[in-house]
């Protein structure tokens, strides 16, 4: 092989102080300039084979999607059935063939409504690591109506187009979780001069979006105009799944209730109702009465309740999933070649701490923080290979911290 031969790129020609780096093969020579383009090309070619493949996956029933989720999610069985059922119907719904009675699917879009802490948002990041379709997190809180300040409306099609690597066919069979449904509750029933851009505007904004039509969708996000190139995206097969705290929707619940125990069986339908958990009978109604408009209302048919969490399933919380708090901070401990193990008095008192903070799940992690944190900046520098966390020990990192700011006035 001559010289000249050996200092060309085998691709491109360009000689080797034309290049930045030639890098030498057993019988060529490629440069940086066509490894990044081969490199390019690769990704590209990656991506059409990478679709996602919803005929090839397998269609897990019912039961075993709740099976996985329960790996993960201590309690709320109710609402992991619903949860279930709906996704798997939405499979089902993909894969339908018109018959020749022409009895079409119609989509169950879902809306979840359970306290701060009580599971919300884990059951949709549960359930987006087994889908075979595209899935994305959404947060309601940053949307205004269009001309607006904020995010539009579009904005949530655009986080599932970039979930589906720009895939719009993969991306009209996706699932959006929106998250803080609740916080675009309109303001008030009586009209105002001013515009509720962030509430009923928002709302009105998402009818077309939950019902089904071809959405304009800028790909990278941000503010439409004119110039800029949108993808037009079906939402006709998309399930949404929407999730709220609605705090104080208790107190609508319960004057509908009041209404309804008048007369000779008052008394006992009153014994029938349990005070502690009047979320369980939330109905259409009751998110009329908090501030969604009916036309929403009417578009998430599926309505699921998650129950607070009482102290056995915060227990449960602590330890037992996949990712429980306790067991990362096992894991983080591990790395650094100490293990790290706790007594059952000091799990009782952590629980005990979060339910008289009042934050659910969350609450565990923010209690534990402020436990662990002197033994985490502490342990690494010292030269021990076991640490064993008490409940005096709990009691007096956790008395020193500021974390009794956090309880619920």
């Amino acid at each position: 092989m001559s010289k000249l031969k050996s200092d060309k790129c085998s691709f491109c020609g360009r000689e080797k102080n034309e290049v930045n780096l030639l890098i030498a093969g057993i019988d060529g020579h490629i440069c940086d300039r066509c490894a990044e383009q081969a490199h390019s090309i690769i990704q590209e070619e990656v991506k059409k084979d990478s679709t996602f493949d919803l005929d090839g996956a397998k269609l897990l029933k019912p039961k075993e999607i709740k099976e996985f989720l329960d790996q993960y999610v201590i309690g709320q069985d109710q609402a992991k059935k619903i949860f279930s059922v709906s996704v798997y119907n939405h499979y089902k719904r993909l894969r339908q063939a018109i018959d020749a009675d022409e009895t079409e699917i119609e989509k169950s879009n879902i809306i979840l409504v359970g306290e701060t802490g009580t599971g919300k948002t884990l059951l949709a990041r549960t359930i987006a690591r087994m889908l075979h379709v595209p899935f994305t997190i959404v947060d309601a809180t940053v949307l205004t109506e269009a001309g607006y300040v904020g995010e539009d409306i579009e904005s949530l099609l655009t986080r599932l187009l970039q979930a589906a690597d720009y895939n719009v066919e993969a991306a009209e069979r996706g699932i959006v979780f929106i998250d803080e449904i609740d916080k675009i509750a309109r303001k008030g029933d009586n009209p105002s001069i001013t515009r509720d851009v962030s509430g009923e505007g928002v709302q009105q904004g998402l009818l077309k979006l939950l019902e089904g039509s071809i959405v304009n969708v800028p790909p990278q996000g941000g503010r439409k105009h004119p110039e800029q190139k949108l993808i037009p995206v079906d939402t006709k097969n998309i399930l949404f799944v929407c999730g709220g705290a609605f705090d104080g929707i208790e107190r609508k619940i319960a004057t509908r209730l009041n209404t309804k125990v008048i007369g000779y069986s008052a008394a006992k339908d009153v014994d029938r109702i349990e005070r502690e958990n009047l979320l369980q009978y939330i109905a259409p109604q009751d998110l009329k009465s908090f501030g969604l408009i009916p036309e929403i209302i009417g578009r998430l048919p599926v309505l699921a309740y998650l129950n607070p969490l009482d102290k056995q399933t915060l227990r449960s919380i602590l330890t037992e999933p996949k990712n429980a708090v306790i067991k990362q901070y096992k894991k983080l401990f591990k790395i650094d070649g100490i293990t790290l193990d706790f007594e059952e008095d000091a799990f009782e008192y952590i629980v005990d701490k979060a339910i008289e903070f009042k934050l659910g799940a969350r609450g565990l992690r923010s209690i534990c923080e402020s436990i662990m944190n002197d033994a985490m900046f502490y342990s690494p520098s010292e030269k021990i290979d076991k640490l064993h966390i008490s409940k005096e020990y709990a009691e007096t990192k956790l008395e020193g911290a500021n974390i009794h700011r956090l309880k619920a006035s």
